[in-house]
């Protein structure tokens, strides 16, 4: 019983060994090159983002959909926003689709440009009953 113990006890040490000298040979610095033949335009953003919010079925992808669409350094389209609303909707939950218009009047420039989100959204906002923040009386 001891000695087989003692096999195993060396074995795992020469493991133990020839794993950490086989790192040392490794390469310190490695390469590594980001770039892309094509750039996407703002059609191509809009249709992606669409198609991803009419395909959301978890309150977890709609959100991270939302947080990734955001991001960028632009104001989404309204039909972007549209999908989005309609798919907080459909999950049901109606705090993401609030937030939307929160995070649309964060990313306009103007307070201007928000009326005119909100003024393309209405038919959208009154058919799935969503408010705005302001309307709820936040």
């Amino acid at each position: 019983m001891f000695g087989l113990r003692a096999v195993i006890r060396n074995a795992a040490a020469a493991r133990v060994t020839t794993a950490t000298t086989s790192r040392r040979s490794a390469p310190a610095l490695v390469a590594r090159r980001f770039y892309s033949e094509h750039e996407e335009t703002y059609e191509e953003f809009t249709n992606r983002y669409v198609k991803f919010f009419e395909n959301v079925d978890e309150q977890f992808e709609l959100q991270r959909g939302l947080n990734n669409c955001f991001a960028y350094d632009l104001v989404p389209d309204v039909s972007i926003c549209e999908a989005a609303l309609r798919a907080a909707r459909r999950i049901d939950d109606y705090a993401t689709a609030v937030r939307v218009f929160e995070a649309l009047k964060i990313k306009v420039d103007k307070p201007s440009q928000y009326q005119d989100y909100l003024q393309a959204l209405k038919p959208v906002m009154d058919e799935l009953g969503v408010q705005t923040k302001e309307e709820l009386g936040f």
